[in-house]
């Protein structure tokens, strides 16, 4: 038989951060000879999404200052 320990388990804590960043490109021109045609290009459009996460718990000070930032 087991006796439970009078022990306190810290609390797990969890942060998450994901922002979507986007970033557009100026077009780009090209000239075509003969005869001359300017034809305009699209530039690309680049989106990512970074994620951050911290886990850990309660007792743990770097953990807890990181949180509350």
């Amino acid at each position: 038989c087991c006796v439970p320990c009078d022990s306190k388990c810290p609390e797990p804590r969890a942060a998450a951060c994901n922002e979507p960043c986007v970033i557009a490109c100026p077009d780009s021109r090209v000239i075509i000879f003969p005869p001359p045609v300017v034809v305009t290009l699209p530039g690309p459009i680049l989106t990512t999404y970074p994620q951050e996460t911290i886990v850990g718990s309660t007792e743990s000070a770097e953990l807890a200052g990181a949180l509350e930032s």
